[in-house]
């Protein structure tokens, strides 16, 4: 299931790449200010001088996306918001001339993602594509919203450097209830391994 969802993802965000020649900004599911899922491909030294002033702090498309849903150009979003860091300027500097924001989900886990191209604005048809490939992206990557009680307590104790033993001695229950407690919560975060059940849970702040 989850390399069925990686491909699913990783063609998505291919198809979106192929619509932006000068490259997308993805960053899904956004939790405590946190993307759970990103991806770069706009010019590197942008990307180097973008990251190195902290501009996704100040950034105008970041700040659209985090208040509203939907679809926008970003000559249309510098209309109604500021950018005293002069961001967009910055950026056609390296060829990101003309682009397009698309945000979606509720506030708690939302996704935003621009993209960008140097020589015309994006048709409302390509747009439209590229909103169903967010879609397809956004939903893809979506995380389990919740594990049981017993699941974190579990997944706790073996994180903390528990053996089974001693988590179950831990919890007060028996070796065999502590498995299926385990074994519950992988299959719940779609993974195979113990440690990859507990960086799940701790990349989705499960636990």
């Amino acid at each position: 299931m989850r390399r069925r969802r990686i491909k699913e993802l990783d063609e998505a965000l291919d198809r979106l790449g192929e619509l932006a020649p000068m490259g997308i900004a993805v960053g899904l599911h956004i939790r405590f200010a946190a993307p759970l899922i990103t991806a770069h491909t706009y010019p590197e030294e942008w990307l180097r001088i973008y990251t190195e002033n902290g501009y996704a702090l100040r950034d105008p498309l970041i700040g659209w996306g985090l208040s509203t849903t939907g679809t926008a150009r970003w000559s249309e979003i510098t209309e109604f918001l500021p950018d005293p860091f002069g961001i967009w300027s910055q950026a056609r500097e390296h060829g990101l001339n003309f682009g397009a924001g698309l945000s979606m989900g509720p506030l708690a886990s939302r996704s935003i993602v621009g993209i960008g191209r140097r020589d015309r604005e994006f048709t409302d048809a390509e747009i439209h594509q590229a909103w169903e490939l967010v879609a397809i992206m956004h939903e893809v990557a979506q995380p389990p919203t919740e594990l049981t009680k017993a699941q974190c307590e579990a997944l706790r104790c073996i994180a903390d450097g528990d053996r089974l033993a001693a988590a179950a001695y831990r919890l007060g229950i028996s070796e065999s209830a502590i498995k299926a407690r385990l074994a519950s919560a992988k299959q719940r975060l779609d993974v195979r391994t113990l440690p990859e059940a507990i960086q799940r849970a701790k990349e989705f702040r499960l636990i």
